[in-house]
């Protein structure tokens, strides 16, 4: 399906009024239909998939892809500089990372590391149009609202506990932000309905609040106000602003979430049942709060959790300035609680039929915005050719030519290197490219749905990669 066309000078406003008009459209459609032709899907590797989302573009050669180490000297060249951190070893003999991870390190024997990943630019190298990108599967605005890849899950494989959210996402804000409006595009289920989107926790140490009644409200008054909603919705005289299907969605993800909330497995949402032990190797921040609760709902039949370091500009991975520091800090914020997890799962029998992605809307590069050759608008803040301040010191700009993405357990090898950049600049993927439609179809066929799934819509086909052409990396399965 193309997508609308966008001029490279569309503003920010154009380009939400149109996710909007795609978002009244998804309101107003009927049903989607499954295609009359039956897909035969693969067995699956995996039954539950948790996504660890790097917000704001992790740079690769700063973390899981080093290259030649430049510290920081006052007028050196900025063409120097290619890494900030030096390579240290991991568990595996061939397999080096940045300095500071040397937690996911000791966990890189349980690894496939995909190192050549890459992105389109786009026309546009914007944060809200590659996150879109990345978790549809498609470049926006689109006709449609695109499902999430996480309602792609929920949709084709339901449940794997019936009281517990299919998709769940951590850690993001979706108001009060900047570029909220963006993310909450496509942190949906699309055109699939309100009932496979998203149970959206921002907050996970206050998780345990959204699964009970609000503080000093009885049980039964509490499903009295449930009644009477639904009652609304029913005689709401507006019905016609949206489809039958809609409607019945949203009363479906309403009569889901009231089943969890008396369920035993609401207890799964209540961090301050663990031992403080335990809360202290995960560490205190959001990300890694995330990162335990996340085990804790996989355990209980979460099928697809996202937790993430949270997008805001110029804030986290999007580092604009200051790229050592803020990148020494994110090491630190991720390597104790994704190290962690891992191993908890492995620990727990989880690991093997668990498939955790450590992935990011792009890389970073000094020099380069987008890939060689790219028009695309530089929107680096430090213009320098030397290193003059502390600032200047570290990846800035936007590079979408080769960026990395690490899977652990769900059927992929173990302790493996899949494609390389190059060692110079430009750090472009020149062995085994991974395009995100084959990325998808990657975690989609370990998951057991096929790429070429399709759902009509508005009498079009949808599909769950684009075109329905997203190819499996085969060579990194187990």
């Amino acid at each position: 399906m193309n997508p609308l066309p966008l001029d490279p000078t569309d503003t920010r406003r154009g380009f939400l009024k149109k996710l909007s008009a795609a978002s009244i459209a998804a309101l107003m459609a009927e049903a989607p239909r499954a295609s009359a032709e039956e897909i035969k899907h693969p067995a699956a590797t995996a039954d539950s998939c948790i996504l660890l989302w790097m917000a704001g573009g992790m740079a690769a050669p700063e973390t899981f892809d080093p290259k030649k180490y430049q510290p920081f000297v006052k007028g050196a060249p900025v063409s120097n500089m290619l890494s900030t951190f030096p390579a240290i070893d991991t568990s595996v003999d061939n397999i080096k990372i940045c300095q500071g991870l040397e937690n996911i390190a000791k966990v890189m024997d349980r690894a496939t590391l995909i190192r050549s990943a890459i992105q389109p630019d786009l026309g546009s190298i914007l944060h809200s149009r590659h996150q879109y990108h990345w978790h549809t599967g498609y470049v926006p605005p689109q006709t449609v609202a695109a499902p999430h890849i996480g309602a792609w899950m929920a949709k084709v494989l339901g449940p794997r506990n019936a009281v517990m959210p299919a998709f769940i996402n951590i850690g993001q804000r979706l108001e009060g932000i900047g570029e909220s409006e963006e993310l909450k595009s496509f942190t949906t289920g699309g055109f699939f309905g309100s009932e496979f989107g998203p149970m959206n926790l921002p907050f996970p140490a206050e998780a345990m609040l959204a699964v009970r009644p609000p503080k000093g409200m009885e049980p039964s008054r509490f499903s009295n106000r449930r009644a009477f909603f639904q009652k609304l919705v029913n005689q709401n005289p507006h019905r016609d602003l949206m489809s039958d299907h809609q409607q019945e969605s949203m009363l479906r993800s309403l009569e889901s979430a009231h089943r969890l909330l008396s369920s035993p497995e609401a207890k799964a949402f209540d961090l301050e049942l663990e031992s403080k032990e335990t809360r202290a190797a995960y560490g205190d921040s959001r990300f890694g709060q995330g990162c335990l609760l996340a085990r804790n709902l996989v355990e209980k039949g979460a099928r697809f959790v996202e937790v993430t370091t949270e997008y805001v500009p110029f804030f986290q991975w999007d580092t604009h300035k200051d790229g050592h520091e803020v990148a020494e800090r994110m090491h630190r914020e991720v390597d104790s609680p994704i190290a962690r997890l891992i191993l908890d799962l492995e620990e727990r029998g989880l690991l093997d039929r668990t498939l955790v992605v450590i992935a990011s809307e792009f890389s970073r590069d000094a020099m380069i915005e987008g890939a060689p050759g790219s028009d695309a608008k530089d929107q680096a803040t430090v213009k320098s050719d030397t290193l003059e301040l502390p600032a200047h010191y570290g990846l800035h700009r936007h590079f979408t030519g080769g960026t990395s993405v690490v899977m652990f357990g769900g059927g992929m090898k173990k302790g493996i290197i899949y494609g390389a950049t190059a060692d110079e600049r430009p750090l472009i993927a020149i062995k085994n490219p991974v395009s995100i439609s084959d990325l998808h179809a990657t975690i989609f066929t370990a998951m057991g749905i096929n790429p070429a799934t399709m759902y009509e819509v508005e009498r079009r086909p949808f599909y769950a990669t684009e075109d329905g052409k997203g190819k499996a990396v085969r060579e990194i399965f187990a």
